[in-house]
């Protein structure tokens, strides 16, 4: 996708900045959500090429690039919505059950608010695609819910693991540069879930063994 495209799918011209582009995505991202056009398959096709034309656009701004939020608690696992409170990362063997099963079964209540109930429908979709290894369209819709979701520590779990996933499957495709950007995006979603970082590690030893 070219950068003139990019533009025009965001409805910007060629000298947009950054926060431009980052409002006009927002925007758009909202307006064309799957979850708020199920009916639609067209919308969810546009969803995905917005997100994929702001990543590139946004790939022009590298010193510009958001700071993650500090976060001191990454590896929670799913609970009820309602609850204000985050779990305990209790021990390292929750956290590794965690980890190797992200996108295990979750269970959420009706009378949530709708950005917390939009996450946990997200999340169920988000579970069907990693299953059938559809790695673009997960990366599209984690990268949809965490614009909405900013601070969400479980949010940045699944994208960063979104991210890993997509890593190696371009490892198999030997395209090595490609899957160390997502690798190191990983890392920078969620450095301080240190079973993932450990995990990326090996796998950029891999790339850096592929490349001799």
């Amino acid at each position: 996708m070219n950068r003139v495209h990019c533009y025009r799918l965001l409805g910007l011209s060629s000298t947009a900045g950054l926060e431009e582009i980052k409002a006009s995505y927002r925007r758009l991202a909202r307006q064309y959500h799957p979850d708020f056009n199920q009916e639609n398959p067209q919308a969810q096709n546009h969803f995905i090429r917005l997100t994929e034309a702001y990543q590139c656009l946004k790939d022009i701004f590298p010193s510009q690039e958001i700071k993650l939020p500090n976060i001191q608690e990454p590896n929670i696992k799913p609970q009820n919505i309602n609850s204000r409170k985050k779990a305990p990362n209790t021990s390292q063997k929750n956290s590794k059950s965690n980890y190797k099963q992200p996108f295990s079964r979750a269970n959420y209540t009706p009378n949530a608010d709708q950005d917390q109930l939009l996450k946990w429908q997200c999340y169920e979709k988000l579970r069907e695609i990693m299953k059938e290894k559809r790695f673009a369209r997960a990366i599209a819709l984690v990268e949809g819910l965490s614009y909405r979701l900013p601070f969400d520590p479980e949010v940045r779990q699944w994208q960063a693991i979104v991210y890993q996933h997509k890593g190696r499957q371009l490892l198999q495709e030997t395209q090595l540069e490609k899957a160390k950007t997502y690798f190191n995006k990983a890392l920078r979603t969620d450095p301080y879930n240190r079973l993932l970082v450990a995990e990326i590690q090996k796998d950029l030893a891999k790339v850096k063994k592929a490349t001799g």
